[in-house]
Order: C-alpha cells, then structure tokens, then sequence
C-alpha cells in the first residue's frame, strides 16, 4: 500500500497514539486524547487535516493518561487525571474524554472530583487548524502557509484558510464556554464528590449551520448517525459464535472494522467500497480495496461489488505519463482532496500497479459468483475486456506473454506490485531487481483473470471467446512454471527482471500462485515445504524474505516482515493444493498473534522468530485498522471451512477441516443469493439451514475456474 512516492511504508505514528476511524475520516491522537501539530496527529477529513492542535489542560496543565479505550472504531473513552502540583501522588480530579468520529469529531469532556472540598479549576481547550494535506503530514514536510482567518460568535470559533484559489474551513462549537481566536475555556468549580460536564463539537466549515448538528442523536435512544450506519452494517453481516472465544473476538474485531473503512462513492452514494486502511490510507485503492472485498465475500458481497463498479468508473482511457494511465488500466489510489494533486502532477488519481488490473477481472469472476443480477454483472464484462486488452496492449509490453512494470515517470513507484517499497523485489545475494519486472504473483493474477472470463464467457455461449481465453491461460501456465522455477532451489522465483534473468529470493509471492492455481501440481510439495521451512515461517506467519537471503532484515517493511493478509492467501493457496496442517498452522499463529493487540491483526509485524522473541514485535508505522489484516481472519475462517457459492450453478460447497482448538462454530445470518442462511459446524461436520430455492449443498470443495473451464471446452460445440 503506498502513496505516490519512492518509499512507500506509512510515516510514523509513535509510540501510544489512538486512531479513530469512520468512513474516510479519522483521528490520530495521544492516549491522553491530546493532539500536536508538530507530531502526525490530526483529524483528518477527505485527507486533509481540519484539526492539527486539540489540547485539553486543567489550570494550564496537560492530562496524565491513564486509559484509552476505543468502544468502536469511531469512538474512544480517554481517562486521566489533573497531575498535583503540591507534591502529593494521587490526584483528586479525574477528566473522561468520550470522543467520537464522523464528518467531524465530538467530545464529551467529564471532570469527576473525588476529594472531599469542592475544586475550582480553569479548563482550556487550545485549538489551530492548518489544513495541511494528508502526504506532508505523513511526510513532516508542510510546505504550503494558508492565508489563516479566525472569527468568533457566541459560543463558537471558525478558522478559515485561503492558499492560491482553494479555501478551506472548520468550525468548533462549545456550550458555555469563553472563546478567544486560539482557546476556549471554562472557570469551573467542582463540588465534592462531584462533575462536571459538556460538549465540544468539530466539524469542516458548516456554512451556515451549527455544527453540532451532524452530531445530533435523534429519537432520544442515543444512537449517533455512526451508529445507526454501524447498526445497519451488523444487521446485514453474519453473526458468528466459535468454541474459541479469543478467535471470536478477533473474527468481531474484524467485522467492525471493516465496516467502519467502508466509504461511498460521492457520485454514487449508494456504492460501498473499502478503504486501504488508517490512519494514511483512508481512500479508495485498487489492490488493497480488490482483494480485501474479495476476501470479505462472505460477509458482505456487496462491497466487492461497490468496489468493482467504482473502480469500472475511473478505468484508464489515455495514455498519461504523469498519473501512468493507460487505456483499461485499473487505478492504484484516488485522494479525495483538490489539494492532494500536490502529491504528483497535479493529479488525484494515479495508475502505478501492475497487479489492480487482472485483479479486477479476477474478481468480477468470483463476485459473478454470488448471485447479483446478470444485467448487474453484464454491466462489468466491458471493463473487464479492457483490462484483458490493457494486459496484452500494456502490460505485456515486449510481447513474451509475461506482464511486467516500469514506471512512467520518476516520481511514479518504483515496484508496482503489493512490495512497493523501493527495496522490495531483489536476488537472493541483495541485488535490487532492474525493472522492467515480471512479479511471478502478477502472473498468477493474469491466470486466473483469463480462466474466469472465460468461464463467463462459456457461461454466456461465448465459447469462441472463451476457448481463445482458456488457451492463453493453459500457455501462460505451461510458460510460466518453464521460466520461473528454480529447480535446484525447489522454489519459484519473485520475479524476471529486465534481463529476464530469474530474481532468485526466496520469497512469500509464490504463496499467491497457489491461490490461484497457476503452480503445478508436482511442484506444491515443494514449494509447501519451503514456505514452512524455519527460514519462511517465523512461528507468527510466513516471511515476506526467507531469513537467509541477503536483504533479510525482520524490521523491514517487506524483506522479512510478517504480513497477514499475505498469509491468509497463502493458506487458501496450501489448502487448494491439499496442504491442510500447513493452512492450519500458519490460521493458528496468525489468531495466537492477534492475541498480542486486543483481536485486531495489524497491516504488518516483525518477523522475529518466536523462539527468540515470545510476543509478536510490532513494526512501528503499521497502519491499524487495515483493511487486508481486517479481512484477514475472514478468508482464514471461511478457507478452512472450505466455504464457497457459485448461484448459478445452484450449489454451496463446504469441506471443513477447522482445527479441534477452534471448537464449533455456528454462524446465523449468513447471506446467500438475496437470502440467509444459517451454518453448523459440529466437530468438522458441517449443516445448512435456509437454503434458497435452487441452492443445493455438497460437501466437498466449489469447483475452481480452472475446472469449470476445462469441463466446458470438452463439452461438444453446438
């Protein structure tokens, strides 16, 4: 996940911050609830920062943190307490912040006094807006100064910005309080044994409005409009219970926030579509928002298709050097702010990856599968033969039947698959790769982009269409296991480089080929082994770099890391080969490491070896909540089911081989073809309840693309 730069991990957070998110909205801030301009902190609003300074003190002193606790993704309960200054430990005076986030943020501040003497105290909020965008904070390089304006009326503050022809604004509101042009405060005095109370509230200039207002809890049952949207999201998802109540609460954890990154499509309010991840991600992402709604299909199958209809819309046209658009290409980020055009050309849309396009094919395959209407799917099929011309056109620019990256222009990503840090694909002795790249996973993608549209296109009675597609796949397939494999390694190369020399590091990529089936069968032994040998599999999860490879270093954002998401995908690809206590042990680490960070996977951790170190190691600018490590637990969950639909073909699959330590798993809500269903899972034995008409169970593993398509070219021509 990147912005458009040559370094690609997010920029440092520090140590105790609390990040909030809701939408594309979020809140970085200490766990005392305090934020600083000079630090990346802010409330961030469509990437730009609308809050860069919300410091709460009592009689000029800043709050001793003492908890932080987030209820949901969108609101958090700060704790503290007023340090003494007359030399005694415990303070009497204990300050509750209850912060949420929406198109905006707002707190409730509660000072409870527990001496036996009233307390008379000045509280004072300090506030600045600086407006600045989402990259310079990230980046600590604000360059632009706005024209600052500040007015206060009544109880409330507005801070405007003017720099060149765009303006920006935010308003605070505070019941009651004094308000200067930098604070508001209040003279309060605290009776003995008791509180005190009120409201602040935040939001992006209202013109016009108050700005509570978008805060407001209607119908007098305390519900905020986060809530309600929350609500509405668990009414529609599946309701999970599962023997191991440590998993269930990861598998919760996840389902929130997946739904608190989801964002709509302003031109389609009704699309859903996944976020990349917090705090620097808040956006729309090829890759990232691809695979983690294909990896949620399960749960909600409609924000992979939110996501597919979005990206359809922003599909390449022109061929633009500067954004590295291209006829059919499928983007890499959207920012949502004019003023993010500043992070390259002038642009809010950049097209760098190599792999977002056969993804989306790939994935219109899988989503077909799910029971939206043909005309719904149909709409789509145009896009995705672009995105196959793109692949032939573009992306397989000398012609050897490999799609291959260089950038287009020197301030694009240098590595343009999901390693996009600028050292992210090299040889075994260290060497960086020479672009231009053929990644062996990007090659997996195209496979299984071909075989299903092919399917479709045998499902439609396209079967010209369709056979040229399925012998492009079975030559791409039969190419690709001659020129990437390495024999004497027993292990296939990350990549082709310039040269088409093979890119010799052992590497995590080749666990995405098995997922998609383009690994032969008389290879996966091998590459099985070497994924779990102790220089891949840390005891936490499979390395991104084998720890004996020169470029290993366990700290790094790709050469030697433990990704989840990475490792949900390489056990669905164990399982698909038959790999069953390999996909189990690596599901098992990944939930024991949730353990370390209150159920919720982080984008990323170290890759120590547990021998030597016994808790996960956090990789300090991991984003969190992200929305592969969101996804994570689901595709870990639903593989190990041997979970899957194909509507049309009226029938549900599941085979499961859960391990014993996850106990029963029972699952009510569960949607299918417009219906629900309800899941049973008692000692590896599975029962469906609620079937819609037409849908018949198997027990057993779905059909794969690679299948269908070969039963239908051996079918008779009409």
């Amino acid at each position: 996940m990147a912005g458009w730069n040559a370094d690609t991990a997010a920029g440092p957070v520090g140590a105790g911050t609390v990040t909030l998110v809701e939408g594309s909205s979020f809140c970085i801030s200490l766990s005392n609830g305090d934020i600083y301009p000079e630090l990346p902190h802010g409330l961030f609003v469509q990437d730009t920062r609308i809050l860069s300074r919300w410091n709460l003190t009592i009689n000029g002193r800043a709050l001793e943190p003492l908890a932080a606790e987030m209820k949901e993704p969108y609101r958090a309960l700060f704790i503290g307490r007023v340090p003494r200054t007359d030399g005694y430990a415990d303070s009497p005076l204990i300050v509750e912040r209850l912060r949420e986030v929406g198109v905006g943020i707002q707190e409730q501040v509660t000072i409870r006094n527990y001496s036996a003497e009233q307390v008379d105290c000045v509280v004072s909020l300090g506030v600045e807006a600086d407006f600045a965008d989402l990259f310079e904070v990230k980046e600590a390089r604000i360059q632009r100064r706005w024209d600052e304006t500040r007015q206060t009326e009544g109880d409330a503050l507005t801070i405007r910005g003017v720099w060149q022809d765009i303006w920006k604004g935010m308003a605070v509101q505070a019941a009651g309080a004094d308000v200067t042009a930098r604070a508001f405060s209040y003279d309060v005095s605290v009776a003995a044994g008791g509180e005190w109370s009120t409201v602040l509230t935040a939001v992006p200039d209202p013109e016009g409005t108050s700005p509570a207002a978008s805060f407001i809890h209607t119908d007098g049952d305390d519900l905020s409009p986060r809530d309600r949207r929350r609500q509405d999201w668990v009414a529609r998802i599946p309701v999970l219970h599962i023997g191991n109540r440590s998993i269930e609460r990861t598998l919760r954890r996840s389902y929130d926030d997946l739904g608190a990154l989801r964002i709509e499509d302003p031109n389609h309010p009704d699309r859903v579509v996944v976020a990349a991840g917090a705090p620097w991600f808040m956006t729309l992402f090829g890759r990232d928002s691809l695979l983690a709604s294909h990896m949620a299909l399960p749960v909600d199958p409609s924000l992979a298709l939110g996501t597919l209809q979005t990206l359809a819309d922003r599909q390449g046209n022109v061929v633009d050097p500067v954004t590295e658009e291209e006829p059919g290409k499928i983007l890499h980020e959207v920012r949502l702010d004019v003023s993010s055009g500043l992070s390259l050309g002038g642009k809010s849309t950049y097209y760098g990856s190599v792999d977002a396009t056969p993804l989306f094919v790939g994935v219109l395959g899988s989503v077909s599968r799910w029971g939206f209407a043909a005309d719904t799917i149909a709409a789509l099929l145009p896009h995705a033969d672009r995105a196959l011309e793109w692949i032939r056109d573009y992306g397989d620019k000398d012609g050897d039947g490999f799609v291959e990256y260089e950038r287009l222009n020197p301030q694009g990503l240098i590595n343009q698959g999901w390693k996009d840090s600028w050292d992210g694909i090299n040889f075994a002795d260290g060497t960086l790769a020479q672009t231009p790249i053929a990644l062996c996973e990007v090659q997996a993608y195209v496979y299984q982009a071909y075989m299903a549209r092919a399917w479709m296109a045998y499902d439609a009675g396209d079967a010209a269409m369709a056979d040229e597609l399925a012998d492009r796949a079975a030559k791409l397939k039969k190419q690709f296991n001659e020129q990437f494999w390495i024999p004497e390694r027993g292990y296939y190369a990350v990549a082709l480089d310039g040269k088409k020399r093979q890119v010799d590091a052992c590497a995590s990529n080749m666990g995405h080929c098995l997922w998609f089936g383009i690994v032969d069968e008389d290879k996966s032994p091998q590459v099985a082994e070497r994924l779990m040998s102790p220089e891949m599999f840390s005891g936490w999860g499979v390395r991104t770099l084998a720890s004996d490879m020169r470029a290993y270093n366990p700290a790094s954002y790709h050469n030697g890391s433990v990704w989840p998401h990475d490792n949900a995908i390489i056990a669905a690809g164990l399982l698909r080969y038959g790999f069953v206590a390999e996909a189990q042990r690596i599901s098992t680490a990944l939930f024991e490491a949730a353990e370390y960070s209150n159920g919720r996977l982080p984008e990323l951790f170290c890759g120590f070896s547990r021998d030597q170190v016994s808790e996960p190691v956090p990789y300090p600018t991991a984003c969190s909540p992200q929305a592969w490590a969101a996804t994570t637990p689901i595709l870990l969950v639903t593989s190990l089911m041997r979970y899957d639909t194909h509507v049309s073909r009226g029938g549900l699959w599941m085979d499961p081989a859960l391990p014993e330590s996850y106990g029963d798993l029972h699952i009510t809500n569960a949607p299918l073809a417009g219906g629900r269903i309800t899941i049973d899972i008692a000692k590896s034995v599975p029962s469906v309840q609620g079937l819609p008409q037409g849908i018949e169970f198997h027990r057993g593993h779905r059909p794969w693309m690679t299948e269908l398509v070969d039963e239908a070219s051996r079918r008779p021509k009409a």
